[in-house]
Formats: C-alpha cells, structure tokens, sequence
C-alpha cells in the first residue's frame, strides 16, 4: 500500500487559512486597516464597491515598503513584528502573525502599489489566487494604497455564503466602527458606492463617539476614569436614564484592540443593575490598558477574544470604575439633606447620654376571645345576604368565542376576566393589544395602505451610518404604517405624519426602537422585515399596564383578540390567555 500522506501545495494551504482568517469583506476590511495603522499613518480612507464584493481598497499615508518588502508582505507568516517567540508576549501592533495578506492573496485578486518617503519610485505588485501576476517600479505617493478586487472569485462556494449588500456593508461599518473609535488620532474616510458614509477628522475620544453615533448621545455619556498598577480604565459609560432594551452601544478596549469579554461586560452591567429597569442595558466604550505580558491576543484567529492573566481583580476595578463614575455626576438618585423639606435628623449630645429608652405598653387584661373583643362585628351578618343570593353567571360568549359578545371586568387595569362554561378566562389586556394591532399594522403592510395623521410641528431624526443603510428598505413599510417621513439629506429625516394612537408616545424613540430591531435581527427576507417593524410598532401602540378600560373597551378588545390569527399568543410567542377552570376554583374553596 502506498503512502497517503502528503504536504498540501501553498495554494490550497493559503485558501484554508483564508478560510479562518478571511470570512466575508468585512474581514478583509479589518486586516487593511489594521496594517495601514501599524504602518504609522495618520490618514485612512477606505472605498468600497458592492458592499466589498467589487472591490475593497485602503488608501493610506504610512510608511509604506521597499520593493523586497512589498514582495515578501504576501509569503505566509511573513511579518516584521515578531523575531522570538517572547516577542508574542510584549504585542503592541493590532496584526502580528502574517496571515492576512497571504490569505486576501489566496482568494481575491490583489493589487498593491506602494513607496517609502526616502525612495524616489515605489512598487507596484499584482496576485491573483496567490499568483504574482505582475510586479514593477511605478510613480506614487509615499503610503500604500491596497485594492482587493472580485473576493472569493475562485471560491465560488464561500461567494455565494455571502449574505445580501446591506448586510455585507453593515458588517463592514461595524468592523469600521471598532477600529475609529480607538483611533481618535487618526483621519478616516469610508466611501461606499462613491457615497461618503464616515468623514472623520483627528479629534477626543469623545468627540469620535458623536461623530460615529450622534450628537445626542452628547448629553448620554459620563466619564470613565480609574488608573492602578494592574489595569488603566478609561471611557465612557451612558446614564441610566439613556439604557434601552435593543440597540445599545457596548464596546470594550485593550491596548486599543477591540475586544468581547461577558466576564468584564457583567462588571459594568451589574453597576447599573439598581438603577435601570430589569431587561434594559446601558451603553458603555471602555478602553483598558494593560502590560501586554499580561495578556493573550492569540487565541482567536479574529483577535478578538482576549485572555487575561488577573481577570478577578480587572473585574472589580472595571466595576468600581462605573460606580463611582454613576455615583460624581449624580446619574443616580441619592439623598439630599439641604433642599427644603427634607428629614430632620436629630443630633447625638453627651447631655442625651441618660435618656430614657422606648417602652412598650400593652393591656395585659385583653382577652381577644371575649364577648367584649367581638363587639364590633356586627350581629346575624349572615342575614345581609339573605335578599342577594349567589347566581354563578353564564358566559356572554361561548367557549368557542364564534359569536355573540364577551363581557368582563378589569382586574387592576392588567387582566380581562371573564366567565366561560368551564370557568374564567384570564386575559392579558396589554399583550391582547399586540396582537390585534400586530395583524393590524401587518395587514396595513401587505395591501399598501396607510392612514398618517399629521404633525402640527414636524420632528427631525438623525441615523447613524449603519441605520441609514437599512432605511431603503424600511421607508416603503413605514409609509404603509402610517409614517410620513421626509429626506433631508446627511441620514436625516423630517417626521411629518405618524399612525394613528401614537400621540402619546415619544415617536423618534418609537422609530429608533424599529431600526435598532431590524439592525439586532439581521433580517435578510422582506417579509420579516415586515413583521418586525409591525411587532415593535404594536409593543409601543399596545394599552400600558394599569390602564383600566371600560365595558365596551373591554368588549372590543375581546372580540378583535379573537378575531384575530392567533388569539393565544403575541407574535413574539407570549402567552395572552389563561383559563382558571371550575375544578380549580372548587378546590379553593374546600
């Protein structure tokens, strides 16, 4: 028998690292960038076509290479940041292992040009699916200019993996985000499609914040700042009051490398625990700096995944961090002595010293099972009931609820209640009105009409980037709700016209909440963005807890909840109903 075992040739082996390192454009993104920073420059503009599938390409003004340099930057595990195996351990750059460009090389068509401010020509170099196709002296300014062309173009199978281009372009943004936030001193510019998205000029770390996400988060941040031996935290963290259910901007920094961490993002989240409502989160950008021997960069093949060598005692810092920064800037509710009104609290004197301690008193001749006790309970109580007798009520409405009219009571403006043959039917008022404005809006969706009342005084809404990317495909459905919205131009948009029963309710939140849903879900079908945006919609329309409805309220509700497509449970697959059956109430009783 022959031998089986054989080395795979560079091609292949350059594809399947490709395959860890390089998963779709934004990856590709991601390593450029990367480089162009370690490479000292101080200006970055990326462009993209068709979400990356065209065509990626990284302008920058760093270092750039020597021509023996440029050639060797595409072999594999070539890099110019390790030379021992402890170097792995003292990591400052943000790439090291010498992966990436092989991996773009295996599977895209890849051109460099490049030069070095001391050399009067630069380099110009073509690869192909890891085949240098052309490499020559060219005129070019000092810096590197990367273009990744047709990714995946000899991988058919991982091209056609790709999700849609908004998805693809959102992935891109994000990774984007990741890297400009940390990077405050350094110029960006995206393009996308020869649209500018991003244009972003050397500033403070907070002023990069409002230039990615926003103006209004400028109110939003608070100041994070603890400094040890052991750990540099920095930062912001948002006020209690800006903490939401969906959407939130969560990001954590080492070294300025992007990083996940539950163990850490639980040390933040548990300081705000007292101060938010249960199933909300608040934003935060913390940025940590430790001694690289410290940690491991090198157990992810995306780096973004990070080991820390003390994460008990990070832990505590990081939490004690937020809590004071809640606790200086009186994001949260404490107690104040010097305004008007409030306790009087008496002052400790030696002269007190001898003062005499409460006593308690008590009859020691009551008896509570006298005669004299029960005076008060009035006589033959059982008589008052004797003119009312007790006549279980029949059901208005059948079981089956296929016709005739419900009747009910509200139970602390929470709970339709109701009698059926069998017992009582509990009804959740406010997830019954979900689902009946669900298939409202729904329908409203599909026949493409809506009814928009309008605004007196119309409101204006600003998207960030990776909003405004997925607005195309929301502003057709909006309409059909019941939305009159208007482009401005720069992401904005005028609110002239909203859906009918959201007077009452805060209508920029109400939109930010259904973009932020959509972004969270990645809905790539358009009937699910439909549905998502008629359910996020209902939650907001839905009658509040504590409301209490009147009998015909009540009735008009029970009728649409069961004439509705699935009376049992909300959309999002909550229970509506519950039924306290005759048996049960029996045994309560025995």
């Amino acid at each position: 028998m022959s031998d089986i075992i054989r080395l795979l040739p560079d091609s292949i082996a350059n594809q399947i690292a490709a395959g860890e390192v390089i998963q779709r454009p934004a990856s590709v993104v991601k390593e450029l960038i990367e480089n162009s920073i370690d490479a000292g420059a101080d200006f970055i503009q990326l462009i993209i076509k068709d979400a990356g599938r065209s065509l990626i390409q990284v302008i920058d003004n760093g270092e750039g290479m020597s021509e023996t340099d440029a050639r060797m930057a595409f072999e594999r595990h070539a890099t110019s940041k390790i030379q021992a195996v402890d170097d792995l351990f003292a990591l400052r750059t943000m790439g090291f292992r010498g992966e990436a460009l092989a991996s773009i090389a295996a599977v895209a068509q890849v051109e460099l040009k490049t030069a070095r401010k001391e050399d009067p020509t630069g380099t110009l170099i073509q690869i192909s699916a890891s085949q240098v196709e052309r490499q020559e002296t060219i005129a070019v300014n000092p810096g590197s200019i990367f273009s990744v062309k047709n990714l995946f173009f000899n991988v058919p199978a991982r091209r056609k993996f790709l999700k849609s281009n908004e998805t693809e372009l959102r992935n891109i943004i994000t990774e984007f985000e990741r890297i400009v936030l940390v990077h405050s001193q350094i110029t960006f510019e995206l393009r996308h499609n020869d649209a500018e998205i991003f244009n972003l000029p050397v500033s403070t770390p907070r002023q990069r914040i409002l230039n990615v996400f926003g103006k209004r988060l400028n109110t939003q941040l608070l100041t994070l700042q603890a400094g040890t031996s052991l750990v540099s935290v920095s930062g912001f963290v948002g006020t209690p009051d800006s903490s939401k259910k969906k959407g939130t901007l969560q990001f954590f920094f080492v070294n300025n490398r992007f990083m996940r961490h539950p163990y850490f993002h639980k040390a933040v989240t548990q300081a705000f625990e007292p101060f938010i409502p249960a199933g909300e989160m608040p934003n935060y950008f913390v940025y940590l700096t430790v001694d690289p021997a410290s940690i491991d960069v090198n157990i992810h093949p995306a780096k973004t995944e990070i080991k820390f060598e003390n994460e008990q005692a990070i832990w505590l810092i990081i939490n004690s961090a937020v809590k004071e920064s809640l606790a200086k800037s009186n994001a949260i509710p404490g107690i104040e002595f010097n305004r008007e009104g409030a306790m009087d609290m008496p002052v400790y004197t030696h002269k007190q010293a001898d003062a005499e301690a409460p006593k308690v008193r008590f009859h020691s001749d009551y008896n509570p099972f006298t005669e004299k006790a029960h005076s008060s309970v009035p006589k033959n109580w059982e008589k008052l009931y004797e003119d009312q007798p007790f006549v279980p009520e029949e059901p208005a409405m059948p079981a089956e609820w296929t016709e005739g009219r419900a009747t009910g009571f509200s139970f602390k403006g929470k709970y339709l209640i109701t009698s059926l043959k069998s017992g009582l039917l509990i009804i959740d008022q406010h997830r019954a009105h979900i689902r009946v404005l669900y298939d409202g809006y729904l329908q409203q969706i599909n026949q493409k009409r809506g009814i928009s009342q309008g605004l007196l005084f119309p409101e204006i809404i600003s998207f960030t980037p990776k909003e405004a990317t997925i607005l195309p495909y929301l502003l057709d459905d909006l309409a059909y709700i019941g939305f009159d919205l208007s482009d401005l131009g720069n992401n904005a948009y005028s609110i002239n016209g909203i859906p009918g029963g959201l007077e009452n309710t805060d209508i920029i939140e109400t939109l930010q909440d259904m973009t932020d849903k959509v972004l969270e879900t990645g809905c790539e079908v358009k009937e699910e963005i439909s549905e998502s945006l008629a359910l996020t919609l209902a939650k907001k329309a839905a009658i509040p807890y504590g409301k209490f409805l009147s009998e015909e309220e009540a009735e008009s509700l029970i009728a649409k909840l069961f004439a509705s497509s699935g009376p049992n449970y909300t959309p999002d697959g909550k229970s509506i109903l519950s039924i306290l059956g005759e048996d049960e109430i029996g045994k309560r009783f025995k």
